[in-house]
């Protein structure tokens, strides 16, 4: 049931960021990616209010995946490192919450960089 769950929410919030992202992007063009940016401050200011909310509430584990794991994490994982690295600073490792911004950002945008580059060399190889 978990799963199913989670596949249920991660339809709804990847078809919610595909929405909301296209209709900012019909507002602001495509020069900056402003849809994205939309989508990852809604879902970061989402999952913290979300968490505040239920912090002392009782909801079912299964529930809380559909909604965490599943809405959220379709309409953006960024809300997920958000929220991460927010508890991380909350739980005073401020160490750690500094390497998961370094490591993730920097070391996101140079694997985005190393996988295209080797989709290049791997096609040339190929001659595709």
């Amino acid at each position: 049931m978990k799963y199913f769950l989670i596949f249920l929410g991660s339809g709804i919030g990847g078809v919610l960021r595909f929405s909301l992202s296209r209709f900012v992007y019909n507002f602001s063009g495509e020069t900056f990616p402003f849809g994205t940016l939309v989508v990852n401050l809604i879902g970061c200011f989402v999952i913290g209010f979300l968490s505040g909310w239920i912090e002392n509430r009782f909801l079912p584990s299964e529930w809380r995946m559909f909604v965490f794991v599943g809405i959220l994490g379709g309409f953006t994982t960024f809300s997920s490192f958000g929220l991460e690295t927010f508890n991380l600073l909350r739980n005073e490792e401020t160490k750690y919450a500094i390497y998961n911004l370094i490591f993730t950002n920097i070391g996101g945008i140079l694997f985005v960089i190393i996988g295209f580059l080797l989709s290049k060399i791997i096609l040339l190889r190929l001659k595709i």
